[in-house]
């Protein structure tokens, strides 16, 4: 047995005696890792080439560490399906094998639905309907996207093996087990040898870019283009195709691919500077870096035509088993009409359709300038023009494109831009440079492509190294002041405009990258605002750092107090700023008796930048908001605190306990956080929290938390871990212990309930002795009371009118479904299969607590009581 560390949070277990190579963990650009490490290489086969690589895929037990999708399998899967040959007709690596997916029941659901919509998109006429797209333009597009798809839209489980793994060992392959030790630990064993894996991120702990990037000094220009990225899925040396685009000193991003946060560091851009997205398609290589644009503090816009977002939404969903309203809540929803020119602000866009397997669009670009309109066109995913003449048919029965559509579609492809970059990745689905032979525009580059440019290619279209620029519009004034203004006003609402213009006739200095702006220990002497770029600040315990975006007040506290700086701050990338200092700072403070407060509010800020929840991204305008509505409060030893109401509770000093019916579950100390499950679904927490060393606490509105994106995405990530930990099963007593805290608050539901849980406790019982009748027996009285349930709490919810009734019965069928497999999973297994089978029923189990209870009864228990406030 082989085992690799391959890079953070990504491993290699290879049995060559059971032809089993798993990859365990899969993030952005895993197959990129392992490119570089020599474990996916070129091989030669019976005269077939092809490469090597993992057949089977250890998943992560959540979705999301640290803010980062840690299951993305779209790009390891297509590897072994064509770049292995494992699909691909004669060839000889097709064996009648698939790729396998090991993990949780939810995480492989997950993945498979995720995979479903990377592979097709929107899959029927009824969807692209329902996103808007015209019926006559709806049946072209599917008949290319079935053209695409070879005729047919199949379910993943067709391409795709699952192995549902749980506490008790799975077999995998003959003589491989896995089980599940821990939350994403994994002991994976091969006769008399084991290893175990663990999958989990440190704290501030980051997946790696599988390539090194320099840092650029990037000049906020009228009208410009920076690349920022040239290459494909496969290329280990380049991020992947996309761009930022610079308008009147603002920055739209084309596309967002892997390693995003890695690719603005190194551009000196912080995500808050970011006004919108322009998004082409779903594909990973286009689509994961979406995460990073959530870690803002507020929404940032998304401008897609409505199809392109219906498939990224249905996808996003589907990989963070979250409903597709869910989108909105993290982003801006700008929607852009298809072939006309929309007005973004006075930048202009034209999204054009092209063929694509999933709902794409190019773009192009255009803004006016003294000598007349300059144009910018972003081609990211075209189709060849052979692949294009083979595609077209005069059948419309027939999968394929009408005539008249492939020729509309030549015509966008060739029209003229004064800097045009276009996919040249070849194949069925991308481009070929040589149909651009004879384009008009002034510049053509040539990207999505790892392959090394022909001699033919290299005449028709340039190279744009990473970071490299092409101005279209220059700029005559510094953007950078502009910004200067806007933090200041926000910093200083009150303060009189002409002494702001006091502070605001200083130079603009420029910083190098991992220069130490101000070291721990230090006198502070001056107040640096940075405009660009990003801060690092290391804390004093050493072991901990974190970023900090454009806008912020750096020494502020220390100058005004006077003493010693406790941090120390960096330049994590070149950085432009205005510098005052410290007694002309202090100067003007003290002018507009503002040193009371800004002191306190300084204070406060402390504290919350201290903590993981609002030590990243989270701009000071944004962070004076919350510290002017927090309010204080301690709580003494041995008291509870109440978490019913809508705010969260920071920790500032102290220690508290959740305990569920007394057992203590969970430790929290300062800088820890409760109440996410009030602000995020609006119901209490399972068990409660009891304060163990007398708290000082921090109480925050909920409505102001939910409206930052950065924080919102970190309540939903602890709920989903915490949800986990609470689940957990106990090591004695009943497998399902009925909680209090499961209750939803209508008396005949919750006796209902608790009467499920009993059953299922006993079916529990039945499966340990391994008594066939008896798991028989309570596997219909669990079916037939749950029946009986369901029957009587929609005769309550039409009792109510409750509005999401409709919704409610789909789930309810769904529910009935699940149980009836489940049952039938168990009557049908032998006495070998009985832990695997324990398993699964403790998995399905906990997911009806969560999504039926949690989730779906407590919404009409809301309603129930709000209609009674009112």
């Amino acid at each position: 047995m082989r085992v690799v560390k391959v890079a953070t949070g990504i491993h290699w277990v290879d049995i060559p005696e059971a032809d089993l190579r798993i990859l365990c963990g899969c993030p952005a650009d895993a197959v990129k890792h392992l490119m570089k490490r020599g474990l996916v290489v070129k091989a030669e086969i019976d005269g077939s080439v092809c490469e090597t690589g993992p057949n089977a895929i250890l998943l992560s037990d959540i979705a999301l560490q640290n803010g980062e999708f840690s299951n993305l399998s779209e790009f390891p899967i297509l590897q072994m399906l064509y770049r292995q040959g494992m699909i691909l007709p004669g060839h000889p690596n097709n064996k009648g094998t698939k790729p396998l997916l090991i993990g949780l029941k939810e995480q492989v659901a997950a993945q498979l639905a995720y995979l479903h919509r990377g592979n097709y998109g929107l899959i029927s006429q009824e969807e692209l309907v329902a996103a808007g797209v015209p019926l006559a333009q709806a049946r072209d597009w599917m008949r290319i996207k079935l053209r695409f798809a070879f005729g047919k839209i199949r379910a993943s489980g067709d391409l795709i093996d699952s192995c549902i793994v749980g506490e008790s060992p799975v077999l995998v392959k003959p003589g491989v087990s896995i089980r599940r030790l821990d939350l994403n630990i994994y002991e994976i064993r091969h006769g008399a040898d084991s290893v175990v894996v663990d999958l989990n991120l440190d704290a501030g702990e980051t997946y790696e870019p599988p390539y090194p990037l320099n840092y650029h000094s990037l000049r906020r220009e009228y009208f410009a283009v920076v690349h920022s990225g040239e290459g494909d899925g496969w290329d280990v040396n380049r991020p992947t195709m996309s761009s930022v685009l610079m308008f009147q000193g603002k920055i739209f991003l084309i596309d967002a691919g892997p390693n995003l946060h890695a690719v603005l560091k190194s551009l000196g851009i912080s995500i808050n500077e970011i006004e919108g997205i322009f998004h082409t398609h779903s594909h990973d290589d286009h689509f994961c870096g979406l995460t990073t644009l959530i870690r803002a503090d507020r929404r940032i816009r998304y401008y897609a035509t409505p199809a392109v977002r219906a498939a990224v939404t249905k996808k996003l969903a589907a990989l963070m088993s979250i409903d597709e309203t869910g989108f909105e809540e993290y982003f801006e929803i700008r929607d852009l009409e298809i072939d006309r020119w929309n007005d973004v602000e006075g930048l202009e866009v034209k999204p054009m359709f092209s063929p694509h397997p999933v709902e794409t669009t190019i773009f192009a670009f255009r803004a006016l300038s003294e000598s007349g309109v300059m144009t910018y066109a972003h081609y990211a995913d075209i189709v060849s023009f052979n692949v294009l003449a083979q595609m077209t048919t005069t059948d419309a029965g027939l999968p394929g494109i009408a005539p008249d559509l492939a020729a509309k579609v030549r015509q966008d492809y060739l029209q003229p831009a004064d800097v045009k970059k276009i996919d040249v990745g070849g194949g069925l689905i991308h481009g070929s440079a040589e149909d651009f032979a004879e384009d008009r525009s002034r510049k053509i580059i040539l990207a999505h492509t790892a392959m090394d440019l022909s001699n033919a290619q290299r005449k028709i279209g340039s190279g744009a190294p990473f970071g490299t620029v092409d101005v279209l519009i220059p700029s005559v004034r510094d953007y950078a002041l502009r910004k200067a203004h806007s933090y200041l006003t926000a910093y200083f609402p009150e303060v009189p405009q002409h002494d702001l213009e006091m502070l605001l006739n200083r130079p603009i200095v420029d910083i190098n990258a991992e220069t130490i702006v101000l070291r721990q220990g230090e006198r502070c002497d001056a107040v640096t605002m940075p405009l660009t770029g990003l801060m690092e600040v290391v804390n004093n315990d050493g072991d901990s750092r974190y970023l900090l975006s454009s806008g912020t007040l750096i020494g502020e506290s220390a100058c005004l107090d006077d003493r010693h700086t406790t941090k120390t701050y960096r330049a994590a990338s070149f950085v432009k700023a205005i510098v005052w200092p410290a007694d002309l700072y202090r100067s003007f403070i003290q002018h507009n008796d503002l040193m009371e407060s800004a002191l306190a509010t300084a204070t406060m800020r402390s504290v919350f930048a201290r903590t993981r929840l609002f030590g990243e991204n989270v701009s000071i305008p944004v962070m004076n908001r919350l510290v002017r509505a927090a309010t204080e409060m301690s709580v003494d030893p041995g008291l509870p605190v109440d978490e019913g109401a809508d705010c969260l509770f920071l920790i500032r000093a102290g220690v508290a306990e959740r305990r569920i019916e007394g057992k203590v579950v969970e430790v929290l100390e300062s800088g820890d956080f409760f109440g996410e499950s009030m602000v995020l679904h609006g119901h209490r927490p399972v068990g409660g929290i009891v304060v163990r060393a007398a708290c000082d606490l921090i109480a925050i509105p909920g409505a102001m938390l939910r409206d930052i994106p950065i924080v919102r995405w970190k309540l939903f990530e602890t709920y989903l871990r915490r949800l986990r930990l609470l689940l957990a099963p106990p090591g004695d007593g009943a497998a399902f212990p009925w909680n209090a805290d499961y209750a939803v608050g209508v008396p005949l539901i919750d006796r209902q309930h608790q009467k499920l849980f009993e059953i299922a406790n006993r079916v529990i019982l039945a499966l340990d002795r391994g008594h066939d009748a008896d798991i028989r027996a309570t596997m219909s009285e669990l079916l037939d009371y749950n029946n009986y349930h369901l029957v009587e709490e929609m005769k309550y919810l039409e009792g109510m009118s409750f509005p999401e009734i409709e919704h409610h019965e789909e789930m309810h069928k769904k529910l009935i479904s699940d149980i009836f497999v489940m049952k039938r999973d168990l009557e049908t297994c032998d006495g070998g299969r009985l832990p695997m089978v324990r398993s699964d029923f403790v998995e399905f189990f906990q997911a009806w607590v969560v999504d039926h209870i949690f989730k779906e009864d407590r919404k009409f228990a809301r309603y129930l009581y709000s209609g009674l406030a009112e």
